[in-house]
Formats: structure tokens, C-alpha cells, sequence
């Protein structure tokens, strides 16, 4: 099989992503750069190397990114893919006969199998494009619940979830008269699980968790919550935003209906997310919009829909977007999935022991099992001052209430700051950002 341009591009910089992975007491490599029987340590020096936006400084001093829960920076390898396909490669997929368009339409649906591989999927079929987790979160919202709702029937979420996984269920309980249930949390910020049991009734209808909190990096317990909903024969959905970039996920083995996530949460471009779904639903779901490649015949009389997943593309999709998200599933399989996540809870356990030190500050979100992220509040400074005060020493961190209201009011704060670690963070990071908090207390004494 010949190899393209693209495929040759991703392919130099994950083996460079090989090389920031040492392994230690040898063992059978794995795919993604871990061996069996063997751990793996992260060189992130090497990583930020990947990373060219690492290089500039703010306010003159060198850049620390812990926003990537926001928005994940892009490695070289994903920027020169999508440079790639536009310098080369860029036309419309799926209608054109001349070259560039089936390149264009071969890299496309290649990046659709790439995802499709990367979260165990059976099939394409099962793999929708979409721009992010929240059009994943509102076309399941619009064509599964919405035509299948009525007065008496509810959809169950729990107390952690992000705006995206609320306004959309309380939209089309406006428009079904449905009802909407909310589980519970505890002090520690982790989902009362047997409340969430006893939440599933007859009436329940579609469960909607996340898998990671993003305001307070609680891990729920998916397969708990799967297990207990499929027991009563009730279709979940998994808002994956916070989860994809640090942990395997694998939909078959989680056994889950709907699965969403975005690009730029997953060092990928902004514009893309997909939406796994189990084929035998998405088959039975009409199109949520209309227009071009999402039909195979038009008359005025009738259309008849295009088969999955084209059914949910309508219009000219984002080609570059799917192709940088190729890399970027490249990219960091190539350093490891493992070796990652072992390299963020080192962080994430730093940073909280540091953080823990410094007297008014309160951590929000204690959960057993957290994903890397901290969300804080210092006495006697606001959020926003306190990013304002980061900021100025080259500390990019996220301030507010995280579009998760809900869960700053449960803790009867306005806001948190938030510092999210990645790939590419490193112990001086947790160092200058302990260091800068402590001088923001200094300034406000």
C-alpha cells in the first residue's frame, strides 16, 4: 500500500515522540511506546520540544501553560499535517472525480478509521464528525431524545457536569416535557453513587455522565454507572472532553451507547470532536441537520438519507480539522497513553502537596480518583485577580466558574482558579506556579 504525504509527515514525528519515552526493566513493547511489564518514565523536557508555543515568553517571562484542559496546545506534529493537506491536498471530499479531491477525501475518511482505532470502535460506521463535544452532546440531544421523549419520561445527569451536558437535556425537556434528574455529589466532589442508583427508575429514559469533571477533575466511576443503567436497559452517554487525552479509552470494553469528545482537548486543532455511537442506534436516529452530503437523492416530493455516518455530516465538513486530529491521536499514542497519565498524577500529587502548603489556599474537588487538574481558591483574592497576578508572571491558568455553575454553587464559591497539567508540563512548572501564588497572597495581604 503506498503511503501519503500525510502519513509520511505523522509518521517522522511520532517516532521523534518515541524518543521522549524511556522504559525501564525490559520488556515486549506495546503499541503507543509502553512495554509489557515495564514502566515508563516521560523525558517532558524533550516533549516541550514538540511544542513551538512553549517556546515564546509572556510579559517577558518563558511561558507555563496550565490551560490545557481549555484548549491543549498543538505539537509540530499536528501543525505541519494540516499545513500538509492545505498546501497540497485541500478540495472538497466525497464529490469530486479529480485528484485532489479524492486525496483530500482519502485523508479525510483515513482520519475517520484513525478514530475509529483509537477508541476500539467496530466500525466507520459508528465514528460521526462533529465540531466538538458539545454539537456531539446537542445532535444526541435532538435526534435520539428528542423524538423519543414525552411527559413522564426523564433523563438522568449527575451534579459534576459541564454546561454542555445540562442546557441541551433541559432543551428538549421544553420541547417533550420530560423530566430532568441530577444525582448528587458529596464535599469531596465525587458523584454519590448509590444516589445515582436510586435515581434509575421506570421512567428514566437516557443517562448523560461525564467521564472526568473538568472543574474538578473527578474521575466518575463509568463503568459502575453503565453497568447499573444497562441493568435497567437505559442507553448512556459519555461526555469524554476531559478524559481522551489522559486515559485509553476503549468503547467496547466500556460497553457504552454514545461516546463524545473534542480535538482540542487532545493536542488536536479546534473545529473537530467526534461522536461514537452504537451503530443500531444511530441507525434507527433521523438526521439532526440538513443539506448537502448527508443525502442520496432529492426531489421536492422526498429525499432519502445518505447511510452512516454521512447521515449526520451535512455540508462541506472540516478536512483539516479531522486530519490534524489523526496526527494528533498519532502524536500522543506514540508517547504512550500510560507513560502520560503516569506523568500527570506525578504532577497533579506535586502540585497538590505544594499548593496544600500555602495557608488561605482551599483546593476544591478532593476526590479519590482525579485526573490532572486543580481547582483553587486563595482567601481574601478573587479568581480573576489571582489569574490577573499568574498571568503577569507567565502563568496561564483558567479563572471562573468553568461553565460548571452548578458545581460552584454546590461549593458556595463564585469561582475557582484552575491549573491543568499535560504531556508537556513539568516539575519546574508546579515549582513557578506554587512560587507565584504565594506572591499573589504577598500582594493582597
Amino acid at each position: 500500500m503506498a503511503v501519503t504525504r500525510h502519513e509520511a509527515v505523522t509518521t517522522r514525528e511520532a517516532e521523534a515522540a518515541h524518543e521522549a519515552v524511556t522504559t525501564h526493566e525490559g520488556g515486549n513493547a506495546h503499541p503507543g511506546g509502553t512495554a509489557a511489564g515495564a514502566a515508563t518514565v516521560l523525558d517532558a523536557e524533550r516533549v516541550r520540544e514538540d511544542f513551538p508555543i512553549l517556546a515564546r515568553t509572556v510579559h517577558g517571562r518563558p511561558l507555563v501553560y496550565l490551560d490545557s484542559a481549555a484548549s491543549a496546545q498543538c505539537p509540530r506534529a499536528v501543525i505541519r499535517a494540516v499545513e500538509d493537506y492545505q498546501m497540497r491536498s485541500h478540495a472538497n471530499v466525497h464529490r469530486g472525480v479529480h485528484l485532489l479531491s479524492q486525496e483530500a477525501t482519502a485523508a479525510y475518511e483515513g482520519a475517520r478509521d484513525r478514530v475509529r482505532r483509537f477508541l476500539n470502535a467496530r466500525s466507520t460506521r459508528e465514528i460521526l464528525f462533529v465540531r466538538g463535544t458539545t454539537e456531539a452532546i446537542n445532535l444526541v440531544a435532538q435526534s435520539y431524545a428528542r423524538p423519543r421523549l414525552g411527559p413522564g419520561d426523564e433523563i438522568l445527569i449527575t451534579a459534576l457536569e459541564h454546561h454542555a451536558n445540562i442546557v441541551p437535556w433541559q432543551m428538549v425537556r421544553e420541547q417533550t416535557g420530560c423530566s430532568l434528574a441530577v444525582a448528587p455529589i458529596d464535599l469531596r466532589g465525587e458523584l454519590d453513587l448509590e444516589a445515582f442508583r436510586a435515581r434509575l427508575t421506570p421512567r428514566t429514559r437516557l443517562v448523560a455522565v461525564a467521564h472526568v469533571s473538568n472543574a474538578l477533575g473527578t474521575i466518575l466511576p463509568v463503568a459502575e454507572i453503565l453497568s447499573a443503567a444497562h441493568a435497567r436497559g437505559i442507553p448512556v452517554l459519555i461526555d469524554g472532553a476531559q478524559a481522551v487525552s489522559h486515559r485509553g479509552i476503549d468503547v467496547r470494553a466500556l460497553d457504552c451507547d454514545f461516546y463524545a469528545f473534542s480535538g482540542h482537548k487532545l493536542y488536536g486543532p479546534t473545529g473537530i470532536g467526534v461522536l461514537y455511537g452504537r451503530e443500531s442506534l444511530l441507525a434507527e436516529m433521523p438526521p439532526w441537520q440538513g443539506g448537502g452530503d448527508m443525502i442520496l437523492t432529492v426531489s421536492f416530493e422526498r429525499t432519502t438519507y445518505n447511510e452512516l455516518p454521512w447521515k449526520f455530516e451535512a455540508g462541506t465538513p472540516n478536512m483539516s480539522g479531522a486530519i490534524g486530529l489523526a496526527a494528533a491521536i498519532d502524536y500522543l499514542e506514540a508517547l504512550g497513553l500510560d507513560a502520560v497519565a503516569a506523568h500527570e498524577q506525578r504532577l497533579l500529587e506535586e502540585a497538590t502537596a505544594e499548593l496544600r502548603r500555602i495557608p488561605g489556599l482551599t483546593i476544591i474537588g478532593t476526590a479519590a480518583h482525579k485526573a490532572s487538574l486543580i481547582s483553587f481558591t486563595l482567601e481574601g483574592i478573587h479568581p480573576h485577580d489571582l489569574g490577573t497576578i499568574l498571568d503577569s508572571e507567565g502563568i496561564a491558568v483558567r479563572t471562573g466558574h468553568h461553565c460548571a455553575m452548578p458545581v460552584m454553587e454546590f461549593f458556595g464559591v463564585p469561582a475557582t482558579a484552575r491549573a491543568s497539567f499535560a504531556c508537556y508540563n513539568t516539575r519546574e512548572d508546579v515549582r513557578r506556579l506554587a512560587s507565584a501564588v504565594r506572591k499573589a497572597r504577598e500582594v493582597f495581604r
